[in-house]
């Protein structure tokens, strides 16, 4: 493995199509290694355009505008880190020998639409999932409510992300607002959704899933503590690690990540979403990237799963240890407003072992992730309650007052 010097011609490049926080700290990672980052996005100054050597912002959903632009960077990788991609396009890159997908073009296009990945899953690998089906109209989406999933269900975009255009619906009367809702909330407007079972799991997990190189020049694959985390309307609001499972249990979802993650291939990390219900582990989802959840480990893990993914695709040992015990808050903008202001934050940080993480996103929403408060403790539940409490202590302001 050798790493060259940014911005000159030895240069080892890297470009992130998707640059929110979660690819801003992919970036912290890849230049502390001494790579030259490339920060792509859909709007200006995204968080990871704000830290990367270089930026560009297109519709990364134009195959031939992403072509052009790969064509003229020449990245040594692409890292996709978003839904909206042309990920065909990124298919023909990659046969052509342009460049090297991550962790491949053929994983990136099975797992940024949740119907190539549960068909997979389910269909090709046996593995245990939800009943499911998917539609293309509204009375596609009543028949297999009425024939193969029944109620409650979940209904989904087969291309979002963090939540959005996911709603639960409990009867008939329901269906027309999740139709309409899944419409408007996808990353790329498909006119297909993926509509589930509602699993009454006892708890749910991401199982960070490492696919690396060790010395030896072989694929091997480490997985880090599970973490448990509590969603509300399909998006993560809190998150620890680790959670607390039997060992019986951990081996099923481990055995379950693995048999997922080799059948799409290549190096990094993986998210492997699951649902634990008695002693049965169901099948959720996969994202071939760092895990919105996965922010906790920041304060967990001797390598955060940022650090875990830059190591995973420049071909580099990595280590999955715990640190200590801990757990994350999302800190919520509070206005729709562009460049608002956070005040308070001598108070959120004035509990020991607490951190923030405030993304610097350009315009705030009112439920749009801004931030995160991270803390450890020995105890799961006080760490939880001191990121909680650090969270709501930050206060977003508007910059107009």
């Amino acid at each position: 493995m050798k790493i060259g010097t940014p911005l000159s011609p030895s240069a080892s490049k890297v470009m992130l199509l998707g640059s929110g926080e979660l690819g801003k700290e992919v970036i912290i990672a890849l230049q502390r290694l001494g790579v030259e980052v490339i920060a792509v996005d859909r709007y200006d100054n995204a968080p990871g355009q704000q830290v990367a050597q270089r930026s560009y912002t297109i519709d990364m959903a134009d195959g031939v505008e992403l072509r052009k632009l790969i064509e003229s960077v020449k990245p040594d990788l692409v890292v996709p880190e978003i839904e909206a991609i042309a990920t065909d396009t990124l298919a023909e890159i990659e046969a052509e020998g342009i460049t090297e997908v991550i962790p491949t073009a053929r994983a990136t296009q099975l797992t940024m639409n949740r119907e190539g990945i549960r068909r997979l899953a389910a269909e090709e690998l046996g593995i245990l999932c939800s009943a499911y089906a998917f539609a293309s109209s509204q009375d596609e989406l009543q028949a297999a409510i009425d024939q193969h999933v029944g109620y409650p269900c979940i209904i989904k975009p087969v291309m979002s992300s963090s939540g959005k255009g996911q709603s639960r619906i409990n009867t008939a009367d329901d269906v027309d607002s999740a139709w309409n809702y899944a419409m408007s909330g996808g990353r790329v407007n498909s006119g297909r959704i993926i509509v589930e079972a509602v699993v009454e799991f006892d708890y749910e997990i991401t199982l960070l899933t490492v696919r690396s190189v060790n010395i030896d020049g072989d694929i091997v694959t480490s997985f880090c503590q599970p973490i448990g985390h509590r969603q509300e309307k399909g998006d993560y609001v809190e998150s620890w690690q680790p959670q607390p499972m039997t060992e019986p249990l951990l081996k099923k979802a481990q055995k379950m990540a693995e048999k997922v993650t080799a059948s799409l291939g290549g190096r990094g990390i993986f998210g492997v979403e699951l649902f634990i219900k008695g002693d049965e582990v169901y099948f959720s989802e996969v994202s071939p990237r760092p895990h919105d959840t996965g922010l906790v480990t920041l304060m967990t893990q001797w390598q955060s799963e940022f650090a875990l993914h830059a190591r995973a695709i420049l071909g580099l040992p990595v280590d999955t240890s715990l640190r200590d015990s801990g757990a994350s808050a999302v800190i919520y903008g509070g206005l729709d407003e562009k460049a608002i202001a956070f005040e308070q934050l001598e108070l959120a940080l004035a509990d020991t072992k607490t951190e923030l993480r405030l993304f610097g996103k350009p315009e705030s929403f009112i439920r749009r992730r801004m931030g995160v408060a991270l803390a450890v403790d020995d105890d799961i539940m006080l760490a939880r309650k001191k990121a909680k409490k650090a969270a709501d202590l930050v206060k977003p302001v508007s910059a107009k007052s």
